[in-house]
């Protein structure tokens, strides 16, 4: 069969510079690693947790890499995310690494943005029916989660290059393809290959079925969907392999044997871990526990701290399975990790080389400006911070604008941000030593306020009352 073309299809977009994303024919190019040996040190990182189906098929999961179709080894592959939120999160990463583990070893990787399939909601691991979502909804965080698709695959490419050439990656929304597909046309086509016993077999709906809430039809219409979505890619784009978590397989499965019925030919599955937290949950937006990957839920602070905290006995783990660093040099990181355990050295480069493929340089650089401010009372820190930092830094703080009128003491300060009361007990607050300005405690109430001292070289103040109230002030009229 002739490698098909890939194309840009009306709803996606290729992004970055030629020989990054070149819109080539599959056969025109060849990837830069044989199957066994990507998926095998994949599968030794511990990203790629299980293949489907693993034997049986004319043509097996390695051989398709080192082989492929027209005699070339390149392929295609793709990862759903739902927009069920405006901002994907940390249990989405895995799943995207994986994708540009193929596209480093030079394979054409698509991200779905399931701007239809949230709309039914997937019941895989859950317990309960999703909050339903209405069209516009979804369709706003459909957008956001496309420009959180591209984010990421822009800062892929522009740190973690390694001078190879790199497949393509795309970023589609299914949506395209089911706004034209009337009803009844839809189940008329492609109902008619699937078999209720199989579907219902399926540990998901099991699940739900025996659960008290019971599972609505639009649920169980989902794993169609899936399926329909891997044919569709399979069609268009020559897409011969899924990724997803590993509570995805049921749906992966629905999609190679509904491929198979109609064409004859093996398709695959690959699955990714879930991260959990220290209780085993899940992490995600349903468990409540999710660290986003927008700025605007999550700050590069605190995504840097997720992972500085990390345990010992987890951090080499998650190296392994959330950055490039090759194993060799994550071996090193341990064995010096082993020397001075105090230095929590691999918790901080796993920290910065997540936080670099998340938020850029520069997001990482605001982290780490964000560290030494908050746990090491940095006055250089803090006098290169900018508003939006310090907000994210001290979300609970109150933000204040003050003109800086001359004479303007101590007291007046704490008085016009709110910050202490009135009267003899707001003065005795100060003269207790109970109040600090940028990190320097202040007792003399009268004390006038000082350019370079009270008031840092970026024109902001940060006022500390007691061990947690903070207030941000920032100086108009310097």
């Amino acid at each position: 069969m002739a490698a098909p073309v890939l194309r840009c299809f009306s709803r996606g977009r290729w992004f970055g510079t030629p020989g990054w994303l070149a819109i080539l024919p599959l056969g025109l190019r060849k990837a830069h690693s044989g199957g066994q040996g990507l998926l095998a040190m994949q599968k030794k990182r511990g990203l790629f947790k299980e293949f489907f189906p693993d034997r049986g098929t004319e043509i097996e999961l390695p051989e398709l890499f080192d082989r492929g179709t027209a005699g070339n080894s390149l392929q295609t592959i793709y990862c759903g995310f739902d927009p069920t939120a405006d901002s994907l999160h940390v249990g989405h990463l895995l799943a995207l690494l994986g994708l540009f583990h193929f596209q480093r070893a030079g394979h054409n990787v698509i991200a779905v943005v399931g701007g239809a399939t949230a709309r039914l909601g997937d019941p895989s691991g859950r317990t309960k029916e999703r909050e339903a979502m209405d069209a516009e909804r979804v369709q706003t965080n459909a957008l956001a989660l496309r420009r959180g698709l591209e984010s990421l695959a822009a800062n892929h490419h522009q740190f973690f290059a390694d001078g190879r050439t790199w497949g393509s990656f795309t970023v589609l929304d299914n949506s395209a393809w089911y706004q034209m597909q009337p009803l009844v046309d839809f189940l008329a086509t492609v109902g008619g290959h699937f078999r209720m016993g199989t579907l219902l077999s399926r540990q998901s709906v099991q699940t739900r079925l025996k659960s008290p809430e019971g599972m609505s039809l639009a649920e169980f219409l989902y794993q169609v969907l899936q399926a329909y979505d891997f044919y569709y890619l399979f069609q268009h784009y020559g897409c011969r392999v899924q990724l997803g978590g590993s509570d995805q397989l049921g749906n992966i499965v629905s999609g190679y044997e509904f491929i198979h019925k109609l064409t004859g030919e093996d398709v695959f599955g690959i699955t990714v871990p879930l991260i959990t937290s220290t209780t085993g949950a899940k992490l995600g937006k349903s468990a409540g526990n999710a660290v986003w990957l927008n700025r605007d839920k999550t700050s590069p602070f605190e995504l840097y701290q997720f992972f500085v905290r990390q345990q010992d006995d987890s951090v080499e783990r998650y190296l392994k399975l959330f950055t490039f660093l090759p194993l060799s040099e994550i071996n090193h990181i341990m064995q010096l990790h082993v020397k001075e355990p105090e230095k929590r050295g691999p918790q901080k480069r796993l920290a910065a080389e997540v936080t670099k493929l998340v938020h850029g340089r520069e997001g990482l650089e605001s982290a780490k400006r964000c560290t030494q401010a908050l746990y090491h009372n940095s006055i250089d820190a803090l006098e290169v911070m900018s508003d939006e930092e310090l907000k994210e830094l001290f979300k609970e703080a109150s933000f204040s604008e003050l003109v800086l009128d001359p004479g303007t003491s101590v007291l007046d300060t704490c008085r016009k941000a709110n910050a202490i009361p009135d009267g003899p007990r707001g003065y005795r607050m100060i003269t207790e030593g109970g109040v600090s300005i940028n990190h320097r405690q202040v007792t003399n109430p009268e004390s006038v306020l000082v350019v370079g001292q009270h008031i840092l070289k970026n024109g902001l103040s940060l006022l500390k009352i007691g061990k947690r109230n903070f207030y941000i002030i920032k100086w108009l009229q310097l």
